[in-house]
């Protein structure tokens, strides 16, 4: 996201819930795909589990970045 977009989604989030819940979505799937890659060693299941949350968080910011549009 550029900062327009952040700004408008600041700006936007409070008065549409679903903007801050897709928001949050992303921020959560972030800090988990953060500490997954953070480690030395994934297991086969953590790289699984890496891919879907990489896949979850880029759904979420498609939804976000939809949205957005739709108010520009």
């Amino acid at each position: 996201m550029d900062q327009t977009e952040l700004q408008l989604l600041e700006k936007l989030a409070p008065e549409h819930p679903d903007l801050q819940t897709l928001w949050q979505e992303h921020i959560l799937y972030k800090k988990q795909i953060e500490k997954l890659e953070s480690k030395g060693y994934r297991t086969p299941e953590e790289d699984i589990s890496l891919r879907q949350l990489k896949k979850q968080k880029l759904d979420a910011k498609t939804k976000m970045v939809l949205l957005l549009d739709e108010y520009k």
